[in-house]
C-alpha cells in the first residue's frame, strides 16, 4: 500500500511544480491557492508513503519521477522542448528509479 501512495504523491508532484508555472501565469488569488493546498498534500502522502518505505528510497523515487513527469507534462502542456541528450539522462533518471524500486528492502 505504501508504494501506491508514493506513486500518488509522485504524481500530486508534478501537478504541484506545473501548477506554479500555471499560476505564475494567472493574476488571481485563487491561482495561487493551488500550489499551497498541492504542497500540503503532496508532503502529506510523501510522509504516509514513508511509514512503509525507507525515507532515502521514498524520497528517490519521489524526486526523480517527479522530475521526469514534470519534463514530460511541461512539453505536452507549455510546449516545453527536449534535446535528445535530456532525454537519455531522463532515461537514466527512470532506470535509477526501477532499480531503487526492485531492490528495496520493502
Amino acid at each position: 500500500m505504501a508504494w501506491i501512495i508514493l506513486f500518488v504523491a509522485v504524481f500530486t508532484e508534478i501537478c504541484w511544480a506545473l501548477s506554479l508555472k500555471w499560476a505564475a501565469t494567472q493574476a488571481t488569488w485563487q491561482a495561487s491557492v493551488v500550489p499551497i493546498v498541492l504542497s500540503f498534500v503532496n508532503m502529506g502522502l510523501l510522509a504516509l508513503a514513508m511509514r512503509g518505505i525507507p525515507a532515502g528510497t521514498a524520497y528517490a523515487v519521489w524526486t526523480g519521477l517527479g522530475a521526469v513527469g514534470v519534463i514530460l507534462a511541461s512539453t505536452v502542456l507549455f510546449g516545453d522542448k527536449v534535446t535528445p541528450v535530456q532525454a537519455g539522462f531522463m532515461a537514466l533518471i527512470v532506470i535509477g528509479v526501477v532499480g531503487t524500486k526492485l531492490t528495496a528492502a520493502v
